[in-house]
C-alpha cells in the first residue's frame, strides 16, 4: 500500500469570536445603511436572513475593529490571526498522527486573503520549529479552490521523499478582504464568508486516505466571475450572480477527469466532499453531477455553522465525513472550485487504520 500519497490525519482551527447572521445584520445595517441604497439594504437584509447559514466565526475580537482598520493593521491582523490558525491545527494534526516537528519534508500552506514575504510559512517554520531545511511552499492565487493544489504539491514531494511526511495548510482570514459599498459583490461576500484553517498529514505509509488520482480544470473565461480586484490598493471580492450558472461544467469535467484516473463513476463514490460556497452553489453542484440531496449534507452542516472559509472549507466538509466513520474500502471525492474560474477534484479511498 506504500507509494501513493495518503491523507494521514486532519484538524481544523476557527477563531473563538462567532457572529450569528442575525447580529451580522444588526452591525453591518447600522454602520453602513447610510452608505448603502434601498436595493443594497434590502439585498443585504435578505442574504443575512436566509437560513442556509446560521453563524461566521472571525479572526478579531469586536466588529468595531473590522469597520476601523487601515491597511496596514489589516495585513498585521492577517499575519498574526493566519499564524495562530495554521500553528493549531497543524499541532493538532501531527498529534493525532504522532508525527514530530523533525519529522516533516516538507510544508505546503495555501491562501488568497493576505500577502507577506517571506510567505506564512517561514512564520510556522519558526514558531513550530520545522527543520530549517524543510521544502516549503507557498501558494496563492486560487482562491476557494486552494486546497487541492496544495495536496497535489504534497504528494510530489512525498513521492520524492520516499517515507517522508509534508503539512498541507489551508487558511484564510477573509476578514482581511471586507470591503463595503452599494455593489452585489460585497454585500454577498459580507454576508457569506468567514475565517478558518485546516491542516492535513500527507505521507505514503499503508494508512489513510489514499489520493487515487486528482484532476485540474481551468474556464479562464469566466474569470471576471469570481476574483479578487484591486480597489484603491485593497483587495476586494469580485462574485458574479451568474456563478451558479457558470460552475457546473468546469465541475463535473474536472470529476470526471479525476474519476476516470482512478478507473471510477460518479456512483461508485460513497462520500463527496463538495466545497460549500453557498447555497446556490452546492444546488449547481449537485444537479450537474446528478447526486442525491443526502450527499450535499456534508457541506450544508458546515455552510450553516461556519459560512464559507475560502480554501479551508473542503477540509471541513472532509473532517465533517471522516466523523461519520468512513469505512475501509469507501470512496471519498474531494471537489474544490473558486478563482480562475478553477475547478479541481482528489478521489479517495479509505485504506483504514
Amino acid at each position: 500500500m506504500k507509494g501513493r500519497p495518503k491523507i494521514a490525519a486532519l484538524a481544523l482551527a476557527a477563531p473563538e469570536f462567532r457572529v450569528t447572521q442575525k447580529e451580522a445584520a444588526d452591525h453591518l445595517l447600522g454602520r453602513f445603511s447610510d452608505e448603502l441604497g434601498r436595493r443594497g439594504r434590502f439585498l443585504l437584509k435578505r442574504v443575512l436572513e436566509h437560513p442556509s447559514i446560521a453563524q461566521r466565526h472571525f479572526a478579531f475580537n469586536e466588529p468595531r475593529e473590522l469597520f476601523e482598520e487601515n491597511p496596514d493593521a489589516r495585513i498585521s491582523r492577517f499575519t498574526e490571526k493566519a499564524l495562530e490558525l495554521s500553528c493549531r491545527a497543524l499541532k493538532e494534526a501531527m498529534e493525532k498522527c504522532r508525527v514530530e516537528a523533525g519529522d516533516l519534508k516538507g510544508l505546503v500552506l495555501n491562501t488568497c486573503t493576505g500577502y507577506v514575504c517571506p510567505g506564512l510559512s517561514t512564520y510556522i517554520i519558526e514558531r513550530l520549529g520545522l527543520a530549517r531545511n524543510i521544502k516549503a511552499f507557498d501558494l496563492v492565487g486560487a482562491g476557494c479552490a486552494g486546497a487541492l493544489p496544495n495536496i497535489e504539491t504534497a504528494g510530489m514531494i512525498v513521492n520524492g521523499n520516499p517515507g517522508g511526511t509534508v503539512a498541507c495548510v489551508s487558511v484564510e482570514i477573509c476578514s482581511a478582504t471586507f470591503e463595503m459599498g452599494d455593489d452585489p459583490s460585497l454585500i454577498l461576500s459580507n454576508a457569506l464568508f468567514s475565517d478558518g484553517a485546516a491542516a492535513a498529514i500527507i505521507w505514503d505509509r499503508p494508512a489513510g486516505l489514499e489520493v487515487l488520482s486528482s484532476s485540474m480544470r481551468f474556464a479562464p473565461e469566466f474569470r471576471e466571475a469570481i476574483r479578487y480586484v484591486h480597489r484603491e490598493g485593497r483587495l476586494a471580492n469580485q462574485l458574479s450572480m451568474e456563478l451558479p450558472d457558470l460552475i457546473g461544467g468546469p465541475v463535473k469535467e474536472s470529476v470526471l477527469e479525476a474519476l476516470a484516473g482512478a478507473s471510477l463513476e460518479i456512483d461508485d463514490i460513497d462520500h463527496w466532499a463538495i466545497h460549500a460556497g453557498g447555497e446556490k452553489i452546492i444546488d449547481a453542484i449537485r444537479d450537474a453531477l446528478g447526486l442525491p440531496e443526502e450527499k450535499t449534507s456534508p457541506a450544508r452542516k458546515v455552510l450553516k455553522e461556519h459560512g464559507n472559509m475560502s480554501s479551508p472549507t473542503v477540509w471541513f466538509v472532509l473532517d465533517e465525513i471522516i466523523k461519520t466513520e468512513v469505512k475501509t474500502g469507501q470512496h471519498c471525492a474531494m471537489v474544490s472550485f473558486g478563482a480562475g474560474l478553477s475547478a479541481h477534484c482528489a478521489v479517495l479511498l479509505n485504506r483504514g487504520n
